[in-house]
C-alpha cells in the first residue's frame, strides 16, 4: 500500500509506459539485419569465440528458421550471411551451410512457440559461472530480468550435435527465457530478437557480478516482490528495444557494413 500523500507505483508505471511508446524509436530493420547488429553488438562484448555460438530467428514459414552461415566469428557477420533453413538444417534460402550445432535451436522451437529468437554463446564470465556448479544468481536491479527467469543445466551432454542434446536443453529450460548451460554457456530464448540480444548482453553481465560479489562476500537476496516488479518493469517491450537500440548504434558507428 503507498503511504499517505504517496502516488500509487503503479501509476506512474502506466504513465512511464505511455511516454515510451510515443517517444522511444522503432528502427524499421528486417529481421535479417537484427540479427546481423545482435551479433556485431554480442562480439563487442566479448560473446565471441571463433566459431562457436549461434544466433537464430523463426521463419516465416513454419518449421523454418534464420542462422548464420558456418564458418565466421561473429565479428564478422553480415545480414546476407543469414540462411533460412527447414526443420533439419537443409538450407532453404542463401548459399553456404549452418552451424551442426543449431540443431537444438529446432528442439526449443518445437517446443516453444512463444520464442521468436534463440541466443548461445560462450562469454568468459558466463563460462567460468558454467564451470563450478553454480547457478545464475540475480541479486542486483540491473539483473533482475533473470529473477525466477533463468534455469540451470547441471551437466554437459556433449556438443549439441545431436537430437539427444536438443531434447535434454529444451525440457531444461522450460518455460523460462534463459539457462545457464553447465561446462557450456548461456542460451536466451525470447520473443523478439531485441530481447534475446539484451537478455544475452546482460547475463554475461550478472554473471561477471556475481563472481564479483562470491569474491568479496555472501550474495544476500532480493526481496521477491520488488524483484519481480524489477523484473517486469525490465522486460518491458519499449524499454528492451530501446537498449537495443542504443548497442545497435555503437555498432552502426563504425559497423555500418553489416547491414550490407
Amino acid at each position: 500500500m503507498p503511504q499517505a500523500g504517496h502516488k500509487p507505483k503503479s501509476d506512474f508505471d502506466t504513465r512511464a509506459s505511455a511516454e515510451m511508446e510515443r517517444h522511444l524509436p522503432t528502427p524499421a530493420w528486417s529481421t535479417r539485419e537484427k540479427l546481423a547488429l545482435s551479433c556485431r553488438m554480442l562480439a563487442r562484448e566479448e560473446h565471441g569465440s571463433a566459431l562457436a555460438g549461434q544466433i537464430t530467428a523463426r521463419g516465416d514459414k513454419p518449421g523454418t528458421m534464420w542462422t548464420a552461415r558456418f564458418g565466421l566469428g561473429l565479428e564478422e557477420i553480415r545480414a546476407s550471411d543469414f540462411l533460412l533453413v527447414d526443420d533439419d538444417l537443409n538450407v532453404v534460402d542463401g548459399e553456404g551451410m549452418p552451424n551442426p550445432s543449431n540443431r537444438f535451436h529446432l528442439w526449443i522451437y518445437r517446443k516453444r512457440p512463444d520464442v521468436n529468437s534463440i541466443m548461445h554463446t560462450h562469454p568468459p564470465h558466463i563460462s567460468a559461472l558454467s564451470m563450478i556448479g553454480v547457478p545464475l544468481k540475480a541479486a542486483h536491479m540491473d539483473t533482475s530480468m533473470f529473477y525466477e527467469d533463468c534455469a540451470y543445466l547441471d551437466h554437459w551432454p556433449g556438443p549439441p550435435i545431436g537430437d539427444e542434446e536438443g531434447e535434454i536443453i529444451s525440457n531444461a529450460i522450460g518455460d523460462k527465457r534463459t539457462i545457464l548451460l553447465a561446462h557450456h554457456g548461456q542460451l536466451c530464448a525470447c520473443a523478439t530478437v531485441e530481447e534475446a540480444a539484451v537478455l544475452s548482453l546482460f547475463i554475461e553481465r550478472a554473471a561477471r557480478l556475481q563472481l564479483l560479489a562470491m569474491a568479496a562476500g555472501t550474495i544476500r537476496d532480493l526481496d521477491p516482490d520488488p524483484a519481480r516488479q524489477a523484473h517486469d518493469y525490465r522486460l518491458k517491450p519499449k524499454p528492451l528495444g530501446a537498449t537495443f537500440h542504443y548497442f545497435a548504434r555503437q555498432v552502426l558507428r563504425s559497423e555500418a557494413g553489416c547491414l550490407d
